[in-house]
């Protein structure tokens, strides 16, 4: 029999670590170790994908309203102005509540890009999925949608891509026609889902004396929710204060039930009567800006009334992300 050549393995490039690309979990690190990918250079890489921003839109102008367009809104759209020029062929770049299909976002036919902020992420960084998407939007071929995928580790954050100076002014919708600029021509899936969508949408409006408070109608009874840019603890010895004083009530028949955590944030919510309307709201909400304002400048320790209404405002929380 013939004798076997002895087999010899071919050397492997060593690469350094900002050169390695990434791969599929289970094949072999690129850097040559003969590990596979997962065991190696991607344990950073699964690390920084999953690691929990808590506060992924701070930074960002409108802080409190990406929050609410993200976990309370159901129909709404914003302009955005990025940093550098739009793209040769791309008019505009809208934030939206949903897209239809659930699409991470959408390359419209006249090159326009929409950006759908409540989808799930890969990630533990919703800014860095939301970059990578918009992204991917900006060159996708007009007329098609964009799909999701866990975004690299080392990729850009909205904060990179955005202009820090420009507006960021919601425009609640009714319902979500926005989506398609001819409904008459727009596919059965689509009208199928815009139906579906409009059907469940519940009615909000945001309030405009105050920042960042939105609104909605419900059938037993109407909510103001309201996210607030101040540090949780800070905010519930406030709001503590102002409830065991009888103020932190918008007005007859309304009341402070409890807050949201979400993203970072604290969402005090009020309940009121079916018939209070956004309208209605607008003064009382205005008046207890003020009265929270020097709420929050007091560093006198709680009473023992203060102390159990803090205690009542914090077992009523209910966190949303």
């Amino acid at each position: 029999m013939a004798k076997k050549r002895p087999q010899t393995k071919a050397k492997q490039p060593q690469l350094k670590d900002g050169e390695i690309p990434v791969v599929g979990a289970r094949e072999p690190c690129p850097c040559g170790s003969g590990r596979r990918y997962k065991a190696c250079h991607g344990r950073a890489a699964a690390h920084a994908v999953t690691e929990l921003v808590q506060r992924p839109f701070e930074g960002l102008p409108g802080e409190g309203d990406w929050v609410a367009l993200r976990e309370l809104v159901p129909a709404a759209t914003v302009e955005l102005k990025l940093k550098e020029s739009l793209p040769e062929g791309v008019p505009s770049v809208t934030l939206a509540t949903v897209l239809p299909m659930a699409w991470p976002a959408l390359r419209r036919d006249d090159g326009s890009v929409l950006l759908g902020l409540q989808n799930d992420t890969a990630s533990g960084d919703i800014s860095r999925d939301l970059a990578d998407t918009l992204q991917r939007a900006l060159t996708a071929q007009p007329g098609t949608p964009v799909p999701g995928r866990r975004a690299p580790a080392e990729g850009p954050r909205l904060q990179e891509l955005l202009d820090p100076e420009g507006a960021f002014e919601p425009v609640v919708h009714a319902g979500f026609e926005f989506w398609v600029p001819d409904a008459e021509h727009s596919t059965p899936e689509v009208t199928a889902s815009l139906e579906r969508a409009n059907a469940a949408a519940i009615p909000t409006v945001k309030l405009s004396g105050v920042d960042s408070a939105y609104w909605c109608e419900t059938p037993d009874k109407n909510h103001l929710r309201w996210v607030m840019p101040y540090p949780e603890e800070q905010l519930l010895d406030a709001l503590a204060r102002l409830h065991a004083a009888g103020r932190s009530s918008l007005g007859e028949g309304t009341r402070l039930v409890g807050s949201f955590r979400a993203h970072g944030l604290t969402v005090p919510v009020w309940d009121l009567p079916t018939g209070v309307t956004a309208d209605d709201v607008e003064k009382p909400a205005a008046e207890f800006a003020e009265r929270l304002a020097t709420a929050l400048a007091s560093d006198a320790p709680l009473t023992v009334d203060e102390r159990r209404a803090r205690g009542g405002l914090t077992n009523r929380q209910v966190t949303l992300s």
